[in-house]
């Protein structure tokens, strides 16, 4: 919902008069590989868009599987990232495309995200926003929970870095809520071991705490992220194109099962995966030198 056609993928063509040229793949590609994930029962929530949802649940994909299937229900201005857009670069604008009554037909799980920037007007704004979405699941079936992003520019937060700023900022948010209101989990960004640990210790009957992937990044990127944020409390990770992106979507979130329920290192899980896709014939992005590199600086100080 946010990255337009291009969030399925680019590829090459050969188009008549055209030669080759780069396009977004076809969304077939997409819930492809989606039933492919929901067919393998590693995941326990399938995110999707409500027109994808709408494909799939109609397909039945989700008859006789533990898999929930959940509903982005609200698309604020700052995921708004496809081609030629500059969204990302002011603060978001709060808005929805789907409907809750819509939404309904398909799913009892719906994402709503947030973004908190220190700005007083734009942060009432869209507080403001989150409280009529309240509303408007109170007397329906439809649970939530909370993606809180960080801001996609820097902002002034002070002496405090902006893992402290964003934990206070969800803390704040939430604590006028009874607890049929609260989501059922966050969804944030990994802001560094101690901000992870200290709001996942904070109040961990009623805050679950769990982690967005981000950018796709190098294979040792996503290991390590998920096992520095399960090693610090954090209890859910829902990842998108560090997924999908990947040379075997199933294969790599076999191993991340493998990291967070079996203690397999990071490490090792970059060298049994390449392994993995040599078996299957599959042709890695990476070296396997260059695919145990970690890009995302926040990861450095914890990886082992």
């Amino acid at each position: 919902m946010g990255g337009g056609a291009d969030a399925v993928g680019l590829e090459e063509r050969s188009l008549d008069g055209l030669g080759t040229v780069q396009m977004a793949a076809p969304m077939k590609q997409y819930r492809d590989a989606m039933k492919e994930m929901v067919a393998s029962d590693l995941v326990d929530i399938m995110l999707m868009s409500l027109s994808s949802a709408e494909a799939l649940v109609q397909e039945g994909i989700f008859e006789n599987s533990n898999i929930t299937p959940a509903v982005r229900l609200n698309d604020a201005t700052d995921i708004w990232g496809y081609r030629g857009a500059s969204y990302r670069e002011k603060p978001s604008i709060a808005f929805n495309t789907a409907k809750i009554e819509s939404a309904l037909k398909y799913s009892r799980l719906g994402l709503y995200s947030i973004t908190f920037y220190n700005d007083l007007d734009k942060d009432l704004k869209n507080l403001n926003a989150y409280t009529q979405f309240r509303e408007s699941i109170s007397d329906t079936e439809m649970d939530h929970f909370l993606e809180v992003f960080n801001p996609a520019f820097t902002i002034n937060t002070g002496d405090a870095d902006i893992g402290t700023y964003i934990n206070d900022s969800i803390v704040r948010c939430l604590a006028g809520l009874e607890r049929l209101e609260r989501p059922l989990f966050l969804k944030i960004q990994y802001n560094g071991a101690r901000a992870m640990a200290e709001l996942a210790e904070f109040d961990p009957t009623n805050l679950v705490v769990g982690i967005l992937g981000g950018g796709a990044g190098t294979t040792r990127d996503t290991f390590e992220l998920i096992e520095q944020a399960s090693r610090f409390g954090a209890r859910v990770a829902l990842f998108g194109r560090k997924i999908y992106k990947a040379e075997d979507s199933v294969e790599i979130v076999k191993l991340m099962r493998h990291i967070v329920e079996d203690n397999l290192s990071a490490k090792e899980g970059v060298k049994l995966y390449h392994q993995n896709l040599t078996k299957k014939s599959i042709l890695p992005n990476r070296s396997l030198d260059a695919d145990l590199e970690i890009t995302d600086q926040v990861l450095l100080a914890e990886a082992k």
